[in-house]
């Protein structure tokens, strides 16, 4: 076996070393061009790939070196099924590589591993290219280049967690070759494998692709494919089986806490039209990856040549070109009819990045090119010359019939370059065809122009990313960590019990599960969404179905109930509670006095507590008078008074105001005075008309000397004007800048009794529970003087499993959103366990089906013994 891979390799490295470092370094030059590299001031991180990707790989890290459970995290959001988090957006086989990396340097670990998941793409389809088609060395590698860099992957590039697909499509493509024509199973089986493990949702697409090309080729030969149904079938479902240890906990937990299933309310798609598979075909096409794009399916122009040569060569069957082809018919429906476009998505209508299937059409493209490659002959009649002909005629066509509206990202000079390309391809192909040149300096040729051609492309791609979203600073992600990780640490080292902390000038939205604190915001499609709808009742910001969840602008209330027990602001919070503990670099740290344990006693009727209806504080005054066991009225209004107000016109409408700007593009400044009594914490009452009309409005709190800026259609509704031990007259300004017009409903200020507050938080204290979490458990003593309810802070999920003095207790929601449990009077030992729900099984599931497959492989490999007479030995004569 050793001299076999030894040979192997001594024979093709030319070949793997060019499908792999090609894509490889062309991507270096290219972030090179526009200053990204090793320790570069721009970062590779781009769109979610510095609030998500970053955040989320720098949590990986911390998990191999054992800071937190793969299980379980308490640093995203209030506490979070992690395993499931893992499924979606760190399951790919690089992704360990950042242990060799700090968290503070994980943007050159993003970039490394695009580069590594880029060029592993181009890698396997030189392995599918190499054990599938009947052509010269060096065409395989000319076919694996255009792949890796395909439009879809490079437009896409920062969305790291998609790439890895690019390397096991080719893979699970051969594996179904390998199965059908060699009744070798184990490609399909480890690829499907590795596939749905590294990403579940990537996996969906090419699964449904899979089959369908599976179904399509096994008619292509009926007689003898029909009896590879049942192997494909089996190696389908053990594969599937086995990736459950993965995929189980997450699809249990999205069917609990996912996005809601998408409405068809039209059968054509948005913002598609007649010339979008023409138009998306030409060079260094990228209209954008947010709303209204159409889908990239941009693979390079030879590919192309040789795909349209392929159904009009009379050396393929036509069988073969109406099965095939009707593949292209589904997936170009699919762009343009609704439900076919939703069914790709998991029926979920994608958050921009639209068209996330589009990449299979790609992947057929270059796939029928090599076939239509093997075909091509001298004397093919000049049926490629005609194909190329035809395709630039395509071309010119649609640039000259194009509206004046549409397309309108689209230069001239990408129809010249696409125009030229095609010419250069024709006229090497009239050479070879007139016997000018041989084919392996053909090929060559045809290597170097498809290299240069990906190169004018992925440019294009990479530079439409810069333009689009913006590739961000590397100081934004890595200059504040030094400080903030150093305050963070401190918190850890003063407390044994449990505690939360939070960011009022973060880095991003999740920043906790990078610098390793509980808090309470998280942007996440993996997230808690019952706990997340209930803390928005309660006043932190997560509308619709908890994609985001944020923490700014709430009440001293809420502060106290989830545990925030420190707060690191660049400037001074100005709350009731909050003393200055210590300073790094630009940011202090705050230290709350009344901030409650991660859980506390209450009475069984806690269990009725009122929640009114689109009223945070109400629901605030009912939850915590009921812990308490008090009826304060926390809460009172008052009328501020307009003073001054610069660029503004005001418009009053019944109930609520809308603040146009006058001069565009220059913030819109309102300044108040209020009275604010004694012992009070003041807020300025900001709700929107209309959320979805903010959505890049900001607004900045200035008061006192300090100032506050947040997103408004992201961030709560309370915005902190300060405490006041004794009656003051407060004069504050919020400045609104990013849309011309913002609308609330009438402002008011809300003034929070800091004594009735500081009584019931006292009294909720007395009747707390100091648990320590750490890992996947949070374990502690609680004494009851009768029969009650332990109430958590811990956000539901039916992986919890709780015991009293070691003996188990069912584990009870609290309004669909913490975990509580029974107690009795007395003195115990509480335990808290998570384990994903659906793992166990998935375990049991992955160790069943791996061993089901060998033993299949065992069986089905089995030589069957044959029938063999026995010799008949004649007698020598003595």
């Amino acid at each position: 076996m050793k001299k076999k891979i030894q040979a192997f390799t001594k024979e093709n490295w030319p070949y793997m070393t060019a499908s792999f470092f090609i894509p490889f370094f062309i991507m270096v030059i290219i972030y090179l061009s526009i200053g990204i590299y090793p320790g570069s001031s721009r970062s590779v991180m781009a769109s979610d790939s510095f609030s998500q990707f970053s955040n989320f790989h720098a949590s990986f890290n911390n998990v191999l070196h054992g800071k937190q459970s793969i299980f379980y995290t308490w640093n995203a959001s209030l506490g979070l099924n992690y395993l499931s988090l893992i499924s979606y957006y760190l399951g790919g086989l690089f992704t360990p590589l950042v242990i060799f990396f700090k968290n503070q340097n994980i943007p050159d670990a993003l970039y490394l591993i695009t580069l590594l998941k880029i060029g592993s793409a181009g890698l396997a389809f030189w392995v599918f290219a190499r054990n599938t088609y009947k052509i010269p060395k060096w065409g395989h590698v000319m076919l694996s280049v255009p792949y890796a860099l395909m439009s879809f992957a490079t437009a896409h590039s920062e969305i790291i967690m998609w790439l890895d697909a690019f390397t096991y499509l080719p893979l699970v493509i051969l594996g179904i070759h390998r199965l059908m024509d060699k009744r070798k199973p184990t490609l399909l089986f480890v690829s499907y494998l590795l596939l749905f493990i590294s990403n579940f949702y990537m996996g969906f697409m090419i699964g449904v692709f899979s089959f369908l090309y599976f179904v399509a080729r096994m008619l292509t030969n009926w007689k003898s494919y029909k009896k590879r149904i049942l192997p494909y079938g089996i190696t389908s479902l053990l594969a599937g089986g086995a990736s459950m240890i993965l995929v189980l906990p997450a699809v249990l937990d999205l069917r609990a806490n996912g996005e809601t299933l998408s409405q068809v309310t039209q059968f054509k798609t948005e913002a598609t039209a007649f010339w979008d598979i023409v138009m998306k075909n030409m060079i260094g096409v990228y209209d954008t990856t947010k709303y209204g794009s159409i889908p990239f399916i941009y693979v390079g122009l030879l590919p192309l040549i040789f795909c349209v040569f392929y159904f009009i060569t009379k050396e393929i069957p036509k069988k073969n070109k109406l099965l095939f082809g009707s593949l292209f018919i589904i997936l170009i429906a699919s762009f343009y009819i609704t439900p076919l476009n939703l069914f790709w998505h998991g029926m979920h209508a994608p958050n921009m990045f639209l068209f996330r299937y589009s990449f299979l059409f790609s992947f057929l493209v270059v796939l029928l090119a090599g076939y239509g490659f093997e075909k091509f002959k001298t004397d093919d009649l000049g049926l490629l010359a005609g194909s190329t002909i035809m395709l630039i005629a395509i071309f010119a066509l649609a640039e000259g019939t194009k509206s004046t509206t549409s397309y309108d990202y689209i230069p001239i000079s990408a129809f010249v370059i696409t125009a030229l390309f095609l010419l250069l391809y024709l006229a090497g192909i009239i050479f070879y065809q007139l016997k000018k040149i041989p084919m392996h300096y053909l090929i060559i040729l045809l290597l170097l122009l498809v290299s240069t051609e990906a190169f004018i492309n992925t440019n294009s791609m990479l530079k439409g990313i810069l333009k689009d979203w913006n590739y961000a600073s590397r100081s934004l992600y890595s200059e504040p960590y030094p400080s903030i990780k150093k305050l963070v640490d401190k918190t850890k080292k003063e407390n044994d019990e449990f505690y939360r902390l939070e960011n009022l000038n973060p880095v991003s939205s999740n920043d906790s599960i990078n610098y390793g604190y509980s808090g309470v915001s998280l942007f996440s499609s993996i997230r808690n969404r019952h706990s997340s709808s209930y803390l928005n009742d309660l006043g932190f910001r997560s509308r619709g179905t908890g994609l985001n969840i944020r923490y700014p602008n709430n009440t001293l209330l809420m502060d106290s109930l989830v545990g925030i027990k420190y707060n690191i602001s660049e400037s001074d919070p100005l709350k009731f509670g909050f003393f200055p503990t210590d300073k790094a670099g630009k940011f202090s740290l705050y230290e709350n006095s009344n901030a409650l344990p991660l859980g506390f006693l209450a009475d069984e009727d806690i269990y009725k507590v009122k929640q009114p209806a689109n009223d945070n504080l109400s629901s605030q005054t009912e939850l915590f008078n009921a812990l308490a066991g008090q009826k304060e009225n926390y809460f009172k209004f008052y009328q501020p008074t307009l003073i001054d107000k610069k660029n503004v016109k005001i418009e009053q409408n019944a109930g609520s105001v809308t603040y146009k700007e006058l001069q565009n593009n220059v913030a819109k400044d309102l300044t108040w005075t209020v009275d604010v009594p004694a012992n009070t914490q003041a807020y300025l009452s900001l709700f929107p008309t209309d959320f979805g009309q903010l959505e890049s409005s900001t607004a900045t709190m200035s008061v006192n000397g300090t100032s506050q800026k947040s997103q408004i259609n992201i961030t709560g509704q309370y915005y902190n004007i300060g405490y006041y031990d004794k009656p003051t007259s407060v004069t504050f300004t919020v400045s609104f800048y990013g849309t011309t017009a913002v609308s609330f409903m009438e402002p008011k200020v809300v003034g929070l009794d800091t004594k009735a507050f500081e009584s019931s938080v006292q009294a909720i204290q007395d009747k707390g529970a100091d648990l320590t979490a750490k890992g996947r458990k949070a374990v502690g003593t609680v004494k009851a003087e009768k029969d009650q309810v332990l109430l958590t802070t811990i956000p539901y999920d039916k992986g919890w499993k709780a015991y009293v003095d070691g003996k188990k207790v069912p584990v009870k929601s609290f309004k669909k959103a913490f975990v509580s449990i029974p107690v009795t009077q007395g003195e115990h030992t509480i335990e808290f366990v998570y384990l994903p729900e659906g793992f166990v099984p998935g375990v049991i599931l992955f160790i069943v089906c791996i061993g089901g497959f060998v033993v299949y492989v065992r069986f089905t490999n089995k030589p069957k013994l044959a029938l063999v007479k026995p010799n008949k030995r004649k007698r020598r004569k003595r």
